[in-house]
């Protein structure tokens, strides 16, 4: 069993580790907690997937309470993992899951903790500081023995369908397209509505025919960036059609969220709009085809504010229309 109880792009950045899991164990049981289900349900060799919200993880879980840790006791007893390998961000413990695995009776947990695990863990390991968070994850289960089969070259991978919906598919392949994505659950991580609407225009204004992407609760947002000048796909995907969608385009332009990881994943060339309230030696989408752009040196720098607390957003909203272009441009062969 492989863990990750947080986001979307949290549970895509564990895939190397997975695979590496399932290269030694067999498919892979994964953990998730409600904003990853999706995400784990796309990477190679996991075979299922069981769904818990942690109470130190989200801000909007449920109170922990007896009932909802027996519930997920109960799960891991029927599931019943030889091992368990619990990923976590460099600023989480993974101890509170491992508590409840000892609760279930899972016999071997293997974690990376700077934190004293007593009996809890059986491997506790140490990663280096600052390196990108797939090869932090995959540091942890090569620590146990994993590694990546044979040809495996350790990049991000998701299973992408062929199909799409009839009205997706039509969009998709009536010309070529770049991809524009507005949104970050994070708001210091995203540039603001106006400034990612000017970014479409200039898309748009240099000839490129551009898709707006965004979930069901970032319509109002995707809508107002998309104007009359893109297509506004708010709304009308789900992360696996998003896959399909990303895997069709030229290129996707996007703010630190989970469909950067996405991009990256499906192996398109990724322009990331990269605010410094978290390393990018971390955090950036880990492709050979990323460009970052974003001022890394702004004030707000390794803060891991949740709201810009500098006057102007100026590490993302100072990003120029030339800046952005020119990345885009790059991967389009073009010259500006």
């Amino acid at each position: 069993m492989v863990a990750r109880l947080d986001s979307a792009g949290d549970v895509l950045i564990t895939g190397p580790a997975v695979r590496a899991v399932a290269s030694r164990h067999g498919p892979v049981v994964f953990l998730a907690g409600p904003r990853g289900t999706e995400a784990a349900r796309l990477l190679p060799a996991v075979a299922d997937v069981i769904e818990w919200q942690a109470p130190w993880v989200d801000f909007d879980s449920p109170e922990l309470t007896s009932d909802h840790v027996e519930s997920l006791v109960k799960q891991l007893r029927d599931v019943g993992p030889e091992r368990m390998y619990i990923n976590t961000s460099f600023h989480q413990s993974p101890l509170p899951l491992a508590l409840i695995g000892r609760m279930a009776g899972v016999p071997w947990i293997g974690a990376i903790s700077d934190d004293y695990p007593g009996t809890l863990l059986d491997l506790r390991h140490h990663a280096e500081p600052g390196v990108p968070e797939p090869e932090r994850a995959l540091s942890l289960v090569s620590a146990a023995g994993c590694a990546l089969p044979s040809g495996d070259d350790g990049a991000l991978r998701v299973d992408v369908a062929s199909a799409l919906p009839p009205d997706l598919d039509e969009i998709t392949r009536m010309a070529p397209y770049v991809v524009f994505h507005p949104g970050a659950a994070v708001p210091a991580r995203r540039p603001t509505v106006d400034r990612s609407a000017a970014m479409v225009q200039a898309l748009t204004d240099a000839g490129y025919r551009v898709l707006v992407t965004g979930d069901h609760s970032e319509r109002a947002l995707t809508a107002r960036v998309a104007g009359a000048a893109a297509v506004d796909l708010g709304g009308r995907t789900s992360l696996a059609t998003l896959a399909t969608v990303y895997a069709r385009s030229r290129v996707v332009v996007v703010p630190n969220t989970g469909p950067a990881h996405l991009a990256a994943a499906v192996g398109t060339p990724v322009v990331s709009l990269f605010a410094p309230v978290v390393p990018a030696s971390q955090w950036l989408p880990y492709g050979r085809n990323v460009i970052r752009l974003g001022d890394q040196t702004a004030p707000c720098r390794l803060t891991r504010a949740r709201q810009c607390p500098v006057p102007g957003h100026p590490c993302l909203d100072g990003i120029t229309d030339a800046e952005m272009l020119a990345a885009v441009d790059q991967y389009e062969g073009r010259t500006t």
